[in-house]
């Protein structure tokens, strides 16, 4: 495209009756070629990389073999800083944000691992949630940010299982795009989640909504986070080998909160599936507040699939991404994808690319480096 839950048992029967889980892609006729070579070096020195002799793209062919303390020692010097919010997210900023789209496609450059040629399903049509929201679906909600002093935007996120702080996590997972630059550039300002966002409706078919009906559970200020080094040292503005690392997990509080964390206020979470094994995801479904036309960003949307995620590549050394036939525009990135593991739910991917005729959408899979990313932002508080 072109740029910008109850307690545990009760909330996991919500969640997974509303998350009707299933998964699919859609069609171009572009001819795909291979991926073109990733950005231009810089040195460790240059790019920042805190590991002596360490040199970027070449580090990033080898992030699986990165160790904890590599990974530490790069977040130094590329973790979120925080700021102080408090007040900043009010009904008529997050109704003027935009929808940040999902990076554009550039079909041309993908490759499928098994084919000359990317075919992917045909679109299937979002779907809108019921109001009110199921307690299930709490743990979607949206992402606002700031991405220019005179601009505010807006994406989707989920909130995760923090096994450092088993019913306790403060842990939303995200796009990479959605909250960083990418090469060159820094993260967004001003980053809030808001779960189960216009949950009753209020602010459904254009009525004037207060900040309480549109964050039912409070806005949740970003106080740390990480994306994975790819997506900081070559992230552009459309889709590339980047997208292949495009996710993101930030640590969120409530400045106006009682104590309780994030998953105790909404009654629940959705534990990340990391390593996913094709065969065993035979249905998904993408989640996200889509703002872009025809949607208007008030609802919380879904698409539901029982085909088998299409393999979506750029540079084959990477881990591929995956598409699904969707209809969401720009707003939705970020929001995550969900499958079945053991009869439960669990979070497999996030939108992160999408084509201009929005009809499917792309994320990452989930390997060794999201969960290198994912556990030390668990681990450091």
């Amino acid at each position: 495209m072109s740029s910008t839950h109850r307690r545990s048992a009760a909330a996991s029967a919500a969640l997974l009756t509303v998350l009707a889980l299933t998964a699919t892609a859609c069609e171009d006729d572009a001819a795909p070629k291979a991926a073109p070579p990733a950005a231009a070096p810089a040195s460790a020195a240059a790019s920042g990389s805190a590991k002596p002799g360490l040199k970027l793209p070449d580090s990033l062919k080898d992030l699986k073999n990165w160790s904890a303390d590599d990974l530490a020692n790069w977040a130094k010097e590329h973790g979120f800083k925080p700021e102080v919010l408090k007040g900043y997210w009010d009904q008529v900023r997050m109704e003027a944000a935009k929808g940040v789209k999902p990076k554009e496609a550039n079909i041309a450059a993908a490759k499928s691992p098994s084919r000359s040629e990317v075919q992917l399903p045909p679109a299937i049509p979002a779907a809108a949630e019921k109001h009110p929201y199921s307690p299930g679906t709490a743990v979607v909600g949206k992402i606002f940010m700031s991405v220019s002093p005179t601009a505010d935007a807006e994406c989707s996120g989920t909130v995760v299982a923090d096994p450092a702080r088993p019913g306790r996590s403060n842990l939303v997972w995200t796009a990479a795009h959605c909250v960083h630059e990418g090469k060159g550039g820094s993260w967004f300002k001003k980053i809030s989640f808001v779960p189960s966002y216009n949950r009753a409706g209020a602010a459904s078919g254009g009525r004037k909504a207060t900040l309480s009906q549109l964050a039912p559970y409070g806005v949740w200020t970003v106080e740390s986070g990480l994306t994975g080094p790819g997506w900081s040292e070559e992230g552009d503005e459309r889709g590339g080998p980047a997208s292949q690392y495009d996710f993101a997990v930030v640590r969120v509080r409530n400045e106006d909160g009682d104590g309780r964390s994030l998953e105790e206020t909404i009654g629940g979470s959705v534990p990340v599936w990391f390593n996913a094994p094709a065969d065993q995801v035979t249905a998904a479904s993408a989640y996200g507040y889509p703002a872009d036309a025809p949607f208007d960003g008030l609802e919380l949307e879904h698409c539901d699939s029982r085909v088998k995620l299409t393999p979506y590549v750029y540079d084959a050394a990477r881990p591929p991404m995956n598409a699904m036939g969707c209809t969401m525009t720009g707003g939705a990135s970020g929001g995550g994808w969900f499958a079945q593991r053991g009869g439960r739910p669990a979070l497999i991917s996030n939108t992160s690319v999408g084509n201009d005729a929005g009809t499917f959408l792309a994320g990452p899979t989930l390997g060794s480096e999201a969960e290198k990313v994912f556990t030390y932002v668990s681990k450091n508080q």
